[in-house]
């Protein structure tokens, strides 16, 4: 069952949007978004006549800032962390092999595990005023989602690794010259510019889909993100990470 904090329908274009819908915190991922975006990513592979699934955020300022830390700080284990990532790794994992097109629509900051979401779209079309980068490093940790995995089949290694490893926080044009972002354009232009983008059929348009599916499952994806996962896992019960979470925690309260 759909919550308060996303929001999800299929347009007249057979379009499946699905918008997450917390401004207040940033449009930050807990377990009841988690849940509402397996379920959406269910109805969406489940209904035929669907030719696209798009995600976003509510507002302006947001596209997903991540992993809610005040929900998630309480983890401290690498067990308590695993169960966590592993679990929101393996819906992307769905989101990344949904058998239909799929587009993050970054309409504002897309920092940390914001990234990784939309790294497990096959397109990235961001509006003028965002930002978005790999802050994890920042934070003692790698990408705990799969990210990392995903964003290499996304976008050429050298500028996938600047990305990652510099914890970087880019503008849309910086990102779209990275090869980060497809296109950067306006909120009005969206909904047009997908249909444009798109055959008519649904069943061509899945077909074309489950043949990068298939290249993806001859390499292991998953596989390699869970090996990520695990990592992260490892990371997170360390004392560097626990102290930068705190650090930032607190430069919150100010």
């Amino acid at each position: 069952m759909q919550t308060s904090k996303t929001e999800s329908y299929i347009d007249e274009h057979r379009l499946f949007w699905f918008r997450i819908n917390r401004p207040e915190k940033r449009n930050a991922i807990d377990y009841d978004v988690m849940n509402d975006l397996e379920h959406a990513l269910g109805e969406a592979q489940a209904n035929p006549l669907v030719r696209a699934f798009i995600i976003t955020g509510a507002g302006e300022q947001s596209f997903c800032s991540g992993g809610d830390l005040s929900v998630f700080h309480s983890l401290y284990t690498k067990e308590d962390a695993y169960a966590m990532l592993s679990r929101m790794g393996a819906i992307l994992f769905k989101l990344m092999t949904l058998p239909l097109p799929t587009y993050a629509l970054i309409n504002g900051t897309a920092i940390g595990g914001g990234c990784e979401i939309a790294s497990a779209c096959d397109q990235r079309w961001a509006m003028p005023h965002a930002r978005m980068g790999f802050v994890q490093g920042d934070l003692g940790i790698t990408t705990g989602w799969g990210g990392a995995s995903m964003l290499f089949e996304k976008v050429p290694s050298p500028q996938a690794l600047q990305m990652l490893n510099s914890a970087n926080i880019y503008t849309a044009v910086e990102a779209e010259r990275l090869g980060f972002i497809q296109k950067v354009l306006e909120k009005s232009e969206v909904g047009s510019m997908v249909v444009e983008s798109l055959v008519e059929s649904s069943a061509v348009l899945r077909s074309y889909k489950q043949a990068l599916i298939t290249k993806w499952e001859q390499t292991n994806l998953k596989e390699r993100m869970l090996a990520e996962i695990e990592q992260c896992a490892y990371l997170w019960e360390q004392d560097e990470h626990h102290m930068a979470v705190a650090r930032f925690l607190q430069s919150k309260k100010k």
